[in-house]
């Protein structure tokens, strides 16, 4: 049972009689009158064992986008149910609307929506549905909460997706495919074409040149069906909120261009998220939509509190590959994790692959390196100097492993790794 803000009036109202006729019995009969009312909306109120209720939800959202939530309550009582309804989502959620109104006749069903306005990547459940059912009066009402467990999938936003168009341009430009045929090493023989000033000497044909006594140069285009293995960080340091967004949640959105990308580059493209332990993985040998499984093995990670264990890493791209692969790491730059963790594992693993470092770095280091007003604005200037000056001691550290780096802010970070690609597989490197 709930009571109202009717009976709550109601009872104000009594507190006046109360004052005009200050007696015992005004109160009493007061208190009788109000209990007797209320206790005739509970009775002529519908009873909640006859309600049915059915959910009807999208399997899955983006981040950002709206769903609904549909309810069917269907009375099989014989009475009219006037009820609201509540469904029992989390806050993340973003439930507009509860809780609803309803007037549903007797042995018949209505629908009910519920506005979905998801503010974190996940799986979101909701447990239960309450219902309340309220008597004419609206003084109170009956109360039921039914088990109705389900689950609603919010999907990485994937804004990245803007940067794919000019890079499938560029590199269908590499490939030849386009209008205008970059210059450049690559590793399979394309074609034959005139010899133009600013060619490379070494690409000249010289038969072709004697049999049309025209220079020719031959012209290259990169190897296809090569490994591209990315592997996600998900250790502490990927918790980290850098402009309003995880460091883990920037990763991502790196991860999908780079794989989609790569996928149209003719590669095949494995996934690992990793911290201890496998946290997830996508093979390139996988039957179906690789950028689905991928979205669906990316959406329930979550960062965990414990230091990346950097050298079981080795072992896991061996697995996926034994031949010369493309490893991408998607990590951070912090001195103590990488000097501790990665750098000891790196040259072992770039002896055999090619090895990308990519990073976010936080913009409000520049920001605040630049602000040296006050006494305040100085502390800080240093600290952001020394953070900085570290930073790039781990990237020349990189660097000398023979790893490539990738740092960048989190809007930057997923373009500047698909041009990352793309140089890599124009100069033959992959």
């Amino acid at each position: 049972m709930a009571i109202t803000g009717r009976l709550v009036i109601l009872a104000a109202i009594g507190s006046l009689a109360v004052v005009l006729y200050p007696e015992a019995t005004t109160v009493l009969w007061w208190l009788l009158l109000t209990l007797a009312a209320m206790g005739l909306d509970l009775l002529v109120a519908a009873p909640l064992r006859h309600v049915q209720v059915e959910r009807s939800l999208p399997s899955s959202v983006r981040l950002g986008a709206a769903c609904e939530s549909t309810l069917t309550i269907a009375n099989r009582g014989s009475r009219k149910l006037r009820a609201t309804v509540r469904e029992g989502w989390q806050p993340s959620a973003g439930a507009i609307g509860q809780p609803i109104r309803v007037v549903v006749p007797a042995s018949e069903s209505r629908r009910t929506r519920v506005r979905l306005q998801p503010s974190r990547r996940g799986d979101l459940n909701v447990h239960h549905v309450t219902i309340r059912s309220l008597g004419p009066l609206g003084l109170a009402s009956r109360q039921r909460t039914i088990p109705k467990p389900d689950v609603l999938r919010v999907l990485p936003p994937f804004h990245s997706q803007r940067h794919l168009p000019s890079k499938l341009r560029k590199l269908r430009e590499l490939n030849g495919s386009a209008a205008v045929q970059i210059r450049g090493a690559g590793t399979e023989f394309d074609s034959l074409r005139d010899y133009v000033r600013g060619d490379d000497v070494r690409s000249i044909d010289w038969r072709a040149t004697a049999r049309r006594r025209e220079t020719v140069v031959r012209t290259w285009r990169p190897e296809r069906d090569r490994r591209v293995i990315i592997v996600l960080d998900t250790s502490r340091t990927s918790a980290v909120r850098i402009q309003d967004e995880p460091r883990l949640d920037t990763g991502i959105e790196a991860s999908l261009l780079l794989a989609v990308l790569a996928r149209h580059g003719g590669d095949n493209v494995d996934f690992l998220a990793f911290d201890r332990r496998l946290r997830a993985k996508v093979e390139s040998a996988d039957k179906g939509n690789q950028l689905n499984k991928l979205v669906n093995a990316m959406t329930p990670l979550e960062a965990e509190l414990v230091e990346a264990d950097w050298t079981s890493v080795p072992r896991l791209v061996r697995q996926v590959s034994t031949h010369r692969s493309l490893v991408v790491l998607l990590t951070s730059l912090d001195a103590g994790a990488v000097e501790e963790g990665l750098l000891p594992v790196l040259p072992r693993l770039a002896e055999k692959h090619m090895v990308v470092v990519a990073a976010v770095r936080d913009p409000e280091l520049e920001v605040s390196r630049a602000q040296r007003s006050t006494a305040a604005e100085t502390y800080r200037a240093a600290a952001a100097e020394r953070a900085l000056l570290d930073r790039a001691a781990v990237a020349a550290r990189i660097r000398q492993a023979g790893a490539e780096i990738v740092d960048e802010t989190p809007h930057e970070l997923p373009p500047r790794l698909a041009d990352m690609y793309i140089r890599l597989k124009a100069a033959g490197r992959l």
